[in-house]
């Protein structure tokens, strides 16, 4: 057993998220968790909602909130979208807690005190029509190296060159599209040229396990070639205080949103170990070098992930050219893998909610299944390249692949079960095409395992659908219902051989299907939760007692309340098992009325 970090992009609390959020971090992380916990290993998912940063006061003055209170309404109404789709986090927190606070302050200091946290002048972009700091990432304008007219201020997407906003040509706000204005201002600067050289001995090491997507890797390797300081305070009164004498008591100067965005993963692994009763237990995934993180985002987010965050590590525990020593929290570990997706659009353009092109994870949770989302996701969604979502290809992979495919031999079985024998039949001799069956349906634990496990999870995808397939063939040449009454025996070998196989099934998907893997475990007569779904819980604040919403769960193999999660390997079928007559386990739908319907809303 190996403890797992799962650790999952923090969605911004500035609205509702939509499917190309999801696709990025949430469905991704989800299976190869769920997966990792089945093939016995100790795994800790973490995540929150990220609440700090000029966008909220943005948003907030635009819905006429505090910005806590605009934090507020999204963190809950984002955990309550996650928990619709099943994402299985130990914890799901948010940075506006006292603990995450506490985290964030005690790296700051540590990393001050290690010398590669620098104050320096600079100029700062500002809104002329606010007089409040643009972040990095809200000016936009021409890129001064390779010239790409919609570079960001903090990095082109075009070349992956590390920029300042000043640099900029041409540079306006993405909020208003005003022109900024540069001011002098001083702030604390992340020394990342003093652990240029540890960075570039990890990302090397990381590349020789050959496990990192090369288009990751590849780009993390690029940052290098221009490493410079890198400002982690900002002008803005909406964050954390900086933890120094002489500037913490300053209300307009705040730790920068994603200084502390990517400290979430550590001050949420501390607040579950806190909840749990044992305060040191986050220890087993941070300080332990024998343990894995892996860490998932969308691409646009991979420097924040390889570089920023690492760089972190590096200067708390003092392993760059500075010299110094950790903190508190001991030596903490880097990322075992930085698994960013591709971009997911929507019927061929960029998802933008003010131009209405955007379809929110609610709305789909609200009249579709949980499980077509995340199949569509998972089969189809931006693993290695952008794809696209169009209704017409959602909606027919669930009723042409779950209901027609999967959902079909479910039913199928469970009814010739119900109809011949009432339970599940005892198996007699088995032929050579029975053995052919179940040797093809053990054999996909380990191909379907491995390529999760490698982050190949369209590929694992297919292999399950591909062994569901065989099993549907199998089930059509045996013809158990013709052989009811003249060969009684055989009839029951063939349906105890399926309901095995289909069981088999049903493990091989669990991982991308969680809410129908229990729907068919029951439909075959198990008890217990072999699927276990996230939890929303109401607690309060570990240190001020302010109330909020969590997603947690035990997923544990014979955790409790009943929970027996499934092992990843084929567990034999009871004889024995009454089996009533099914129910559906999938929906059909009508695909020309879905894209009739959907896309008249997007016209709306």
């Amino acid at each position: 057993m190996t403890h797992v970090l799962s650790a999952v992009a923090w969605p911004y609390a500035n609205g509702p998220r939509h499917i190309g959020h999801v696709a990025g971090f949430g469905v991704p992380s989800d299976v190869f968790s769920r997966y990792m916990r089945m093939a016995g290993h100790d795994v800790l998912m973490v995540s929150g909602t990220d609440e700090h940063g000029t966008p909220i006061l943005v948003q907030a003055e635009q819905e006429g909130l505090s910005p806590q209170g605009l934090a507020d309404r999204y963190n809950r109404v984002i955990a309550e979208d996650l928990q619709g789709l099943g994402l299985s986090y130990d914890l799901f927190t948010r940075t506006t807690t006292a603990n995450h606070h506490a985290v964030v302050q005690e790296m700051f200091r540590t990393v001050h005190r290690n010398g590669y946290m620098v104050a320096r002048k600079g100029m700062g972009a500002i809104s002329p029509s606010t007089g409040r700091t643009l972040p990095d990432r809200y000016v936009e304008g021409t890129c001064p190296i390779c010239g790409y007219d919609g570079a960001r201020g903090d990095q082109c997407d075009n070349c992956g060159n590390q920029l300042d906003p000043i640099e900029l040509k041409n540079p306006r706000s993405r909020i208003n599209g005003e022109t900024p204005v540069f001011v002098e201002t001083e702030h604390f600067y992340l020394d990342l040229p003093a652990v240029a050289d540890a960075l570039g001995s990890w990302l090397q090491a990381r590349g020789e396990t050959g496990r990192w997507r090369p288009n990751v890797l590849n780009f993390s390797k690029n940052l290098l070639e221009d490493m410079k300081p890198r400002a982690m305070t900002r002008d803005i009164d909406w964050g954390i205080p900086v933890p120094l004498a002489g500037w913490e008591e300053n209300p307009a100067k705040r730790l920068y949103v994603w200084f502390d965005a990517v400290i979430g993963y550590l001050s949420a692994s501390v607040e579950w170990a806190r909840r749990s009763g044992d305060d040191d237990a986050w220890r087993a995934w941070w300080t332990d070098p024998s343990a894995e993180s892996y860490y998932f985002m969308g691409k646009d987010n991979i420097t924040f992930h390889s570089q920023i965050w690492p760089a972190e590590l590096l200067a708390y525990d003092g392993r760059g050219a500075r010299g110094g020593a950790p903190g508190t929290f001991g030596n903490l570990n880097l990322p075992t893998e930085v698994v960013a997706s591709e971009f997911l659009t929507m019927e061929g353009k960029q998802f933008s909610s003010s131009r209405g092109v955007v379809i929110y994870v609610r709305d789909v949770l609200a009249r579709y299944q949980p499980d077509a989302l995340r199949y569509f996701i998972s089969a189809a969604g931006p693993e290695n390249n952008d794809s696209d979502f169009t209704w017409q290809e959602f909606a027919t992979r669930a009723t042409s692949e779950l209901v027609a495919g999967w959902g079909n031999l479910v039913n199928r079985t469970a009814s010739l079960i119900a109809k011949n024998v009432g339970e599940i039949p005892a198996a007699g001799e088995l032929t050579d095409a029975d053995r052919a069956l179940l040797d093809t349906t053990r054999a996909g634990f380990g191909a379907v395992g491995d390529l999760i496990e490698h982050h190949r999870q369209r590929a694992g995808l297919g292999e399950a659908m591909r062994v569901v397939g065989e099993v549907n063939r199998y089930l059509t040449e045996q013809e158990p219902w013709k052989i009811k009454n003249s060969d009684p025996d055989r009839m029951r070998t063939v349906l105890h051989v399926t309901a095995q196989a289909v069981s088999d099934c049903r493990t091989l998907l669990s991982p991308y299907l969680p809410h129908s893997a229990q729907k068919v475990h029951e439909a075959f007569g198990g008890t217990g939760t072999v699927s276990p779904l996230p939890e929303l819980r109401e607690v309060t604040d570990l240190d001020d007692g302010r109330p909020y919403p969590i997603l947690t769960g035990d997923y544990r193999r014979g955790g409790g309340d009943g929970a027996t999660l499934s092992a990843w390997g084929s567990s034999p079928v009871v004889p024995g098992t009454p089996v009533a007559a099914p129910t559906p386990i999938f929906t059909k739908l009508d695909v020309a009325a879905v894209v009739e319907e959907e896309l008249g809303r997007l016209r709306q």
